[in-house]
């Protein structure tokens, strides 16, 4: 199926250049996120146990985390939204010119709607949304922009990005890294309470297969050592 790079030449250009640099760590807030459901509606319903942290700094670094992910999800579901409607107008456009020209216009709409609300991102919410855009659209935002403007595009791009201690070639593995896990943990949580409203993933992901593979996951560790590099 065509597919277009519109939504991710607007995003990618904002998000890098407003990353926010002094973002704030786990222990500078504490959030607290209520009414933490517990049951999945799946084909069968299962019923998992509440999450249990081993102290209060882990709970403190899993909702600061959690709080990332609730602001960086909306951008995701909307570049995967954003795809699918592009490319239902597309079909009918064999001309190059004319597709061109159309891109062009979706992209300045979504810049008007949601730049303002992208500068506000900080440098780890924007890690978290390159992820997810692979989660949602089944894609890197390197892939992409090689597919839609040139490699050569995709490499500058990505080097630009670099400079900001990011890569548009992350993907989205929360079998491999228990980093994206939590991130998963977060998202499945989410859509039972309410918080987030639920899209499927473009990949294979299995939850509950997931949760028996790290239920000694030892949070405070993972994300520790995710601001030892990439925040200090």
């Amino acid at each position: 199926m065509k597919k277009s790079f519109g939504i991710f030449l607007f995003i990618f250009p904002i998000m890098v250049w407003a990353q926010n640099p002094n973002e704030k760590k786990p222990l500078d807030d504490f959030y607290i996120i209520e009414n933490d459901s517990l049951t999945i509606p799946l084909d069968e319903v299962f019923v998992l146990d509440k999450r249990n942290f081993k102290s209060k700094k882990e709970r403190r670094y899993y909702y600061w985390y959690y709080k990332k992910v609730q602001k960086a999800y909306p951008f995701a579901q909307i570049a995967a939204d954003t795809l699918v409607g592009i490319n239902k107008e597309l079909e009918g456009i064999k001309s190059k010119r004319k597709r061109r020209r159309k891109i062009k216009e979706i992209q300045k709409y979504m810049e008007g709607e949601f730049s303002d609300q992208l500068k506000k991102l900080t440098r780890t919410e924007g890690r978290i949304l390159i992820k997810l855009i692979h989660r949602q659209t089944g894609e890197t935002m390197y892939e992409l922009i090689k597919e839609y403007r040139s490699g050569w595009k995709a490499f500058w791009y990505n080097s630009t990005a670099n400079m900001f201690r990011l890569s548009l070639k992350k993907e989205y593995m929360p079998k491999e890294e228990a980093l994206d896990f939590i991130v998963e943990d977060i998202l499945q949580r989410s859509f039972i309470n309410g918080t987030l409203e639920k899209r499927e993933s473009k990949l294979n992901i299995d939850y509950v297969e997931l949760l028996a593979q790290y239920h000694n996951i030892d949070i405070e560790k993972v994300i520790t050592a995710y601001i030892d590099k990439y925040m200090k």
